[in-house]
Parts: structure tokens; sequence; C-alpha cells
């Protein structure tokens, strides 16, 4: 008999974790693998949020976030820590996740040792190395060298094909964020006081069309905050909608949209959602505002609308198909095409119905015959 193949599992984020656990929850059930996992902690808080929800216990746990830290040091620290993780459990594989300086490490600290890795989610691509900034060049460094390149969608898969990666190194899987929404969605429903803390802001807000926001991306740090905040407060002039907004912690962030949005009554700020509430969010919402790349994902799943607050995206197969548009980030654009979603039926009604491209919710099984092969 084969010996079991051990398989660890690296990541530091809280959407790493969501798209992740139902791929360690398969590996653990399934005798022909070993399943070890090691977490950065470079989202400290909202990763553990998503730990405790899956019931995953990491075999080693880095810890290494530290305030307003720079890139450099972040990346040399979890270069070094991830090394000595890899020295002590000697793996036949390293799986890693999306973009983050935790898979980028990860993946280079398991290439310097000569073990394979495993990129869920690979093949991404915006075309613009300061758009997403860093994930874009983090993805292309991971996609230079991994063994195995777990593409989400065909368009990703022919991105790394265009790079030169060995056609026979990439499969299309499709997203195991699916996978994690059906997973968490089933429990809501077997469990509903799991988001009941959004109960008294869905009774508040009754009547009216609820708008999701979220927006951290670093790129749009300065101006394009401010312009974002601008949009959403003309927005809540509007008496039949409310805008739900989980206020990442970033002070980048804080700062602009409590200066601009504090007050309006219409608006609710509130602390980051664990993953329970926010697929309750994205369950009652009628449309999502976002820069972030997994809401493109999730979203139409559940067949809500997406505006991207970009100027790019690595996953044009949303724009593609209909469920996501790009608006960047000036408050007129912003502002124009969401009233256009939220005052014609028929263009809102393209966009909720369009076919989500990301996947069938089978990804983790896919995924897990590639990795025993």
């Amino acid at each position: 008999m084969t010996a079991p193949r051990t398989v660890l599992t690296v990541f530091g984020t809280r959407p790493e974790a969501i798209k992740l656990f139902p791929l360690i929850h398969a590996l653990e059930s399934d005798e022909r693998f070993v399943s070890r996992v090691c977490v950065s902690g470079q989202h400290r808080g909202m990763l553990d949020q998503v730990l405790e929800i899956a019931g995953i216990s990491p075999d080693h746990d880095l810890d290494l976030m530290q305030p307003d830290q720079t890139l450099d040091a972040l990346t040399a620290r979890l270069l070094m820590g991830i090394g000595q993780v890899l020295d002590i459990e000697r793996p036949d594989v390293v799986v890693v996740q999306g973009d983050t300086a935790t898979a980028m490490a990860g993946a280079l600290a398991a290439y310097y040792r000569k073990i394979p890795v495993a990129h869920v989610e690979a093949g991404l691509r915006s075309g613009n190395i300061h758009h997403p900034w860093p994930e874009e060049v983090n993805r292309k460094v991971i996609g230079s060298f991994a063994a195995l390149h777990l593409a989400p969608t065909e368009t990703a898969a022919e991105a790394l094909r265009r790079e030169n990666v060995d056609p026979a190194a990439v499969h299309v899987t499709g997203n195991t964020v699916i996978d994690a929404l059906h997973w968490i969605t089933d429990k809501i429903a077997r469990e509903p006081l799991l988001a009941a803390n959004l109960m008294p802001l869905e009774r508040r807000f009754a009547g009216r069309r609820i708008i999701g926001m979220t927006t951290h991306r670093r790129e749009n740090f300065g101006h394009g905050m401010e312009s974002i905040a601008n949009a959403v407060s003309r927005l809540a002039a509007r008496r039949d909608v409310a805008v739900i907004f989980p206020v990442h912690l970033n002070p980048n962030v804080r700062a602009v949209m409590n200066d601009r949005l504090a007050g309006l009554d219409n608006v609710a700020l509130i602390e980051p959602l664990d993953y329970p509430h926010f697929a309750r969010l994205l369950d009652v919402a009628h449309l999502m505002l976002t820069d972030s790349g997994g809401v493109q994902e999730e979203a139409p799943a559940l067949g809500k609308p997406v505006l991207v607050m970009r100027e790019t995206t690595e996953r044009p197969e949303g724009v593609v198909a209909g469920t996501a548009r790009l608006v960047g980030t000036d408050a007129d654009r912003i502002v124009a095409e969401t009233e256009r979603l939220l005052d014609d039926s028929a263009a809102y009604d393209a966009m909720a119905r369009a076919h989500n491209p990301f996947g069938d919710g089978r990804a983790t099984q896919r995924i897990l015959e590639l990795l025993a092969a």
C-alpha cells in the first residue's frame, strides 16, 4: 500500500482561509493524505474567525501580524518562519492559495527546498503589476515555478499557458470559494444564530434595498477612498436604499469613511464581519459595491450584481459573463452605475441572472484527485 502523502497547507489571511478550508476538510478525511496546516497570522482576528467556524486547529501558527509593518519586513519574516516549519514537517507538497504575501513567501520557501508547490486559484492576471498591488506580482512569482497550477477558470488557465507554463501542469478546477459558500449557507440554514447579529440591521432597514459594501485595496488609499466615500454619501441621499458597510480595520480606510459617512441614518458602518455574517450580508444585499476579488466570485453565486470599484480586475470572467462591472473609483461613475441597477429592472435582472463563471461547488474534489495523482 502506498504511504500517505503529507500535504502542508500554508495561509495567513481570512480570504485564504475561506478558500482553503473545504480542501483542508477533504484532506483530513482522506486516508491518502496526512494533512498539516501552517498559518502565518498575516491577518489575525479575521483569520481566527474563519478557523473557528470551520473547526480548523493549525499545527503551526507563526503569529506574524504587526501594526503598520512594511511589505519587505513582512515578507522576510514569512520566508524565515515558513522555512523553519518546512524543515520540521518535510512535506511532500505545499499548498498555497491566491496572491498574498504569505502565499508568495510560502511557495518560495518550498521552492528553495525543492518541495513541489500546488497553487490554488492560479492564473489570475490583471495585466498591470500595480493593480492590484502587490498581489499581481505575488501570483506571477508563484506561477513561475509551481508544480501544479489549479486554475479556477479556463481564462485563468489560458493566462498561464500564455506565460509558457507547461500545459500538463495546468488544470481547471473551478473556485473553492463557491464550495465554501455552499458549506456556510447550508450551515446557517441549520444554525440561524450563526448570523443573528445582522438581524437588528435587517429590521432597521426593512423596506429598503440594501447595498452591501466593502473596500480595502491599497491602490485605492487616498484619493480613491475619498471618492468612494463621496459616492456612498450621495447614494445615501436616496430614501429607498440603505448601505451596510463592514469597515476594514486599516486606518487608511477607517479614517476616511468615518469622517464622511458617520452619522448618516441609512449607512451602517459596522465592524468587519465573520464569515457567516458576511455570507448573510451577501444574501440580503440587493447589490454589492466592492474592490474585493472574492466578492466578485461569491456574490454572483447568490444572484447579486457586483460593481467593482477598481480600474482593472484579475477576474475578467465576471465582467465578460455580465455578473460584474468595472466602475473604478470616480464618484460620478459609481453613483451612475449604482442608480442604473436601482432604477432599471432589466439592467439589474441581466446581471443578477447571468451565469456565474467561477464554479459549480465541486472544485475541492477535483483538487483532491489532482493532489493524489
